[in-house]
């Protein structure tokens, strides 16, 4: 059955359909992906090819006021935001794969005029963001494979042992499509933008050995402005030489990446052929990714060398305010 829904997808969708499998699991286990965490997408892409996530930009000009924007966000080099585990509980923002028969439950939002209305098909087992005692952004991102929608929640909590949930706020992106969220609407990420298809993954920079998309990256201190893709600000500052969310920067061609270890290596072609995406206020140049038992964290590190003056604005559409 799931093989016949794959092909009829594929025919209507015009797009590629891989089977999605644990990591490391054999091709038997194609259709086992019911409430699998940082699961394998198998080189599945969210979103067409042509979406603002998997448009190659390593041609496109710079922005005049790059040397300005670069600068504000910290004068430092990157730092990988996830890894194995880190204060006790998995070092990134999880993720975890359904299928369409997935049942599921009510979602009451703090901020509900902008969050998508539940109910989302949340497993008993879906990863929080920081553990179960979390205190930070509490972020669960779920991946319907079946349907090819993403739900993500913001500040999530289970009720009743996740017959439930609450979250601050939440949004449901169909990746068959490019459709942004309503001007001005935020998501589970500051910028209104989702926040899986900027995600470094395991299956991606290690099984597969190459990353076709955009990554999401934060900055300390953000404009009262947002360019496309994203839609919504973060902050009231108004000064044209802070970032504005959505932004984009890209690897200069020229930074040499010979000397990385080979996922940092991916990693890092991907900055400059797909760059990154301004999407949150945090800390300065923090690459955002899943967490995974079997990422090398002394291989990660070695990103710190990456001097956030090796990085170029590329050339922004209009600014909405």
């Amino acid at each position: 059955m799931m093989l016949r829904l794959l092909l009829i997808l594929t025919l209507v969708l015009g797009c590629e359909m891989p089977a999605v499998v644990p990591a490391g699991a054999p091709e038997a286990a194609g259709d086992a992906v019911a409430g699998l965490p940082n699961g394998s997408l198998r080189g599945q892409r969210p979103f067409p090819p042509d979406n603002w996530w998997n448009t190659d930009i390593s041609s496109n000009p710079v922005d005049p006021a790059s040397p300005v924007l670069i600068a504000s966000c910290g004068s430092i080099g990157l730092h990988a935001d996830f890894g194995t585990v880190w204060a006790g509980a998995p070092n990134g923002i999880p993720y975890v794969l359904v299928k369409g028969t997935q049942r599921k439950v009510p979602v009451s939002f703090m901020y509900a005029s902008e969050s998508d209305p539940g109910p989302y098909p949340i497993p008993k087992n879906a990863p929080i963001e920081g553990g179960p005692g979390g205190t930070g952004d509490r972020h669960v991102l779920v991946l319907d494979v079946d349907n090819r929608k993403l739900y993500e929640m913001f500040d999530a909590h289970p009720v009743n042992g996740g017959a439930s949930w609450t979250a601050g706020s939440g949004a449901v992106f169909d990746m068959t499509s490019n459709a942004l969220r309503p001007m001005y609407w935020t998501s589970a990420d500051a910028a209104g933008l989702p926040i899986f298809p900027g995600l470094v993954r395991y299956d991606e920079a290690v099984e597969l050995g190459r990353i076709e998309h955009a990554l999401r990256f934060t900055c300390p201190r953000t404009r009262r402005a947002f360019v496309d893709p994203a839609r919504h600000y973060a902050s009231s500052n108004t000064s044209a030489s802070l970032p504005p969310m959505g932004m984009r920067v890209r690897l200069r061609a020229s930074f040499d990446i010979a000397g990385f270890p080979a996922e940092v290596r991916v990693i890092l072609t991907a900055m400059k052929k797909y760059g990154m995406m301004l999407a949150d206020n945090g800390s300065p140049w923090y690459v955002s990714g899943a967490p995974d038992p079997r990422w090398s964290d002394s291989n990660l590190a070695t990103i710190r060398k990456v001097p956030s003056s090796a990085f170029e604005v590329v050339l922004m559409g209009p600014i909405h305010y």
